[in-house]
């Protein structure tokens, strides 16, 4: 394998997160007087941070969210999470075959680390991560498209941008990892190819993220 290191977005890559989270963002803003659809949702919100529908609303429309936003979209995102949700088809074999090859990898996630931590407990997927490999948008300030959680990434596993290899399933995320200097495949489940300009590779079946990597 010709990479360094691995680095993968969570939310959609390792966790089947997407339709849940942007389902529950989408009624909670329409409840809340912004209406907007799940397709909207999907198009604006996905891949960034929280601080993403913060400055959006208050862009468009000149108005605050609830201070108490944050703590009962998660709560709701959460819940869910607890009844459906489930680990990416495939994704536990491609970990199992980085392992066996030596290949270090680790998640960059916009998410929280709570929200990391809530998904991989539910699915399994903490079997295969340790605290030193998970990284949110929490510790540099920045969501994607921004590159610093990427960087920060790297830095902290100790390999260089250009020998890093990130996965993706959102156009913010691979604007990201474009702007990291970093290669970047992305993972078609919920958006097409058009959608995801400038990836090195393409593939809407996890189980084929490792011929790629080679």
């Amino acid at each position: 394998m010709r990479y360094d290191l691995v680095i993968f977005d969570n939310d959609g890559v390792l966790v089947d997160s997407e339709p849940l989270s942007n389902a529950i963002l989408a009624g909670y803003l329409t409840e809340l007087g912004h209406p907007t659809t799940y397709e909207e949702s999907l198009r604006d919100y996905m891949g960034g941070a929280t601080h993403r529908i913060h400055d959006t609303i208050l862009e468009r429309t000149g108005q605050r969210l609830p201070d108490d936003f944050d703590e009962t979209f998660h709560a709701r995102v959460f819940a869910a999470f607890e009844r459906d949700l489930t680990a990416v088809a495939g994704v536990t074999d491609v970990l199992g075959k980085l392992v066996a090859d030596g290949v270090p990898y680790c998640v960059a996630s916009s998410g929280s680390h709570e929200r990391i931590r809530v998904g991989h407990r539910k699915t399994g997927l903490d079997l295969w991560f340790t605290p030193g490999t998970v990284f949110s948008a929490q510790d540099v300030g920045r969501g994607k498209p921004a590159p610093d959680l990427f960087l920060h990434a790297a830095e902290r596993m100790g390999a260089a941008p250009q020998r890093c290899a990130v996965v993706e399933d959102s156009p913010l995320g691979v604007q990201a990892a474009r702007a990291a200097g970093m290669d970047v495949y992305a993972f078609t489940a919920m958006s097409t190819p058009d959608e995801l300009p400038g990836a090195h590779g393409y593939f809407d079946d996890m189980t084929r993220l490792p011929a790629l990597l080679l």
